[in-house]
């Protein structure tokens, strides 16, 4: 592995130190990319794979008999905290420290009294009003490096006594996936355990042994295999007048032959269906996919995808606008895809990011390296919405102007290993290299541990009402619904209430489109029966429909047919 050598710590925007860090960054990223940092990588013509065969975590989760699904989304560059989650009771100290790159009150969306986002991300409101968004104030660590190298490598290692060459090469999913699977080279589980878009700088899914992931380069590649079955094409007019054409089409003939998750992949591609448009951009198009492969029951339970360009010495205000616009829309489309399928419950995304930037802004309209941010989860499987732990002061700042940590890393990590994907708690600790298991309240539990209740930002939770299906949520869980038919013409729905609640019913088409209101109104303790073809204004073809019922935070929803 190629590491970066006495590159200064504290970088700006002109800094020698910084761009030269960035030519080692690359150059490291190049070798890996050809296999001589880390192993289970190639590069062939100018097609550069990694093919990690199978990996660790499915077996482990399989014997946690869990169907959970986790995404880690990679912010690359270092994510600005500041423009993503807002701090309104330290409004004027932060926009006295960037007066021209703060966002103006009457463009912030305030989720509450005491913090908002940028109305940009306001793609991300529905999410928030059905219980599926948290943010994690001041995520980082003790003596934060201000590395995109070196930084990268620890939240992905978690060994904190990194520093230039000394930086272990193995991560926190890696060698969890190790002592998961000790005959992973010879015995590969049947679908791949993790797959990952991006392999530039990132030590997380790297073992001892090989690196525990699917692994390509970019998304066009991915799509490539989930489109044809196969890694590479094996045309003998790709080879002509290349020397070592042979040897190269042999290489990739066994690559294709041994590499046989392309084709587990290919078949859940073809099972699985996007119900929802996605926008036409890199990190939409990762999180289609994926949808994809998820409802087309692919087995891989790890996913990391990645969105570079968070980097922003200059310009910040349209660049950080543009990159949390897209994540905003493609996370809340990637739900409502998840959610035709019921499947939606079981994924739970987070975000993570090599460092984040400083409280004041620069003389390029840009903010540089810095530390504490947040991190941000999505998913039903947070069971409400919040703003977790304490935010960092802006008042006192260190002499370089960072936010100071106040949440760390590890015990994000920790609890989505230890509740969200069960592993046992002390191979967590083994696998955070001894880290005490310090779990955060981010509304899932699976170990059974008792840890405190999450403060909300505007004070302490609302405590539900006895009898109030949020204070008994298998009620919830107890909700009947059915299609039906009394004749061929006439679609019902059979619907069963335990309690008293609002009801909302739509109706969509196979293409994910909806088709509008069937039943949106108060309904009372009990069951009643609803004629779909009645209730629609519009004349519906036949053929199949989707119809999807909210009540509350709870979304179901069914296949009807309509002859």
């Amino acid at each position: 592995m190629c590491n970066n050598h006495h590159i200064p710590a504290n970088l700006g925007k002109n800094d020698e130190g910084h761009d030269m860090e960035h030519k080692y960054w690359s150059r490291r990223s190049f070798l890996q990319a050809l296999g001589i940092a880390g192993s289970g990588s190639m590069m062939l013509g100018s097609n550069m794979l990694t093919a990690s065969a199978p990996s660790p975590l499915t077996a482990a989760i399989a014997d946690a008999e869990t169907d959970n699904i986790l995404i880690l989304i990679r912010l690359s560059g270092g994510n600005d905290g500041l423009s993503t989650v807002i701090p309104m009771e330290q409004y004027d100290t932060y926009r006295n420290a960037r007066p021209n790159i703060y966002i103006p009150e009457s463009k912030v969306l305030q989720l509450t009294d005491e913090y908002g986002v940028p109305s940009y991300m306001t793609a991300l409101e529905p999410l928030w009003g059905d219980g599926q968004f948290k943010a994690v104030h001041g995520v980082g660590y003790e003596g934060q490096s201000l590395s995109h190298f070196t930084g990268s490598d620890i939240f992905a290692n978690t060994d904190l006594t990194t520093t230039g060459e000394s930086g272990l090469n193995t991560g926190w999913m890696g060698r969890h996936f190790e002592q998961c699977f000790p005959d992973y080279l010879l015995n590969p589980p049947p679908a791949p355990a993790a797959i990952q878009i991006g392999n530039f700088g990132s030590l997380v899914f790297q073992g001892e042994e090989t690196n525990y992931a699917f692994v390509t380069n970019n998304i066009d590649q991915l799509e490539q295999i989930a489109e044809d079955g196969v890694v590479y094409g094996l045309d003998d007019a790709l080879f002509n007048g290349c020397m070592y054409g042979d040897q190269l089409k042999f290489l990739r003939g066994v690559a294709n032959t041994t590499y046989e998750y392309a084709g587990k992949i290919h078949e859940a591609y073809e099972r699985g269906q996007n119900q929802v448009e996605y926008q036409e951009n890199n990190f939409a198009r990762q999180l289609a996919l994926l949808a994809r492969l998820i409802k087309g029951n692919l087995g891989t339970k790890v996913y990391m995808i990645s969105m570079g360009g968070f980097d922003t010495h200059g310009n910040q205000p349209l660049a950080h606008e543009r990159l949390m616009t897209n994540l905003s829309v493609a996370v809340n489309n990637f739900y409502e895809d998840l959610a035709f399928t019921e499947q939606d419950d079981n994924v739970l995304s987070m975000t993570f990011s090599e460092f984040g930037r400083r409280i004041f802004e620069n003389g390029s309209n840009g903010t540089d390296h810095g530390k504490a941010a947040p991190t941000l989860f999505f998913g039903s499987g947070l069971n409400g919405s919040a703003f977790v732990g304490d935010h960092p002061s802006l008042d006192s700042p260190n002499g370089r102007g960072n936010l100071e940590y106040t949440m760390d890393f590890r015990d994000l990590y920790a609890t989505v290993m230890a509740e969200w994907l069960c592993v046992p708690i002390p191979l967590v600790e083994q696998h955070l290299l001894n880290h005490p298991y310090a779990p955060v309240n981010l509304g899932f539990n699976c170990s059974g541990v008792d840890f405190p209740d999450i403060v909300y930002s505007d004070g302490e939770p609302t405590l539900p009402t006895p009898g109030d299906p949020e204070a008994n949520p298998e009620l919830l869980n107890a909700i009947v619904h059915r299609p039906f038919y009394p004749t061929a013409e006439t679609p019902h729905i059979y619907l069963e209430m335990p309690f008293s609640a609002h009801v909302d019913i739509q109706l969509f088409n196979i293409l994910g489109q909806n088709l509008g209101t069937v039943f949106n109104e108060m309904m009372l303790e009990g069951s009643t029966e609803i004629n779909i073809r009645e209730r629609m204004s519009s004349q519906l073809a036949t053929g199949k429909y989707i119809y999807r019922i909210q009540v509350q935070d709870q979304k179901m929803s069914k296949s009807v047919m309509v002859a």
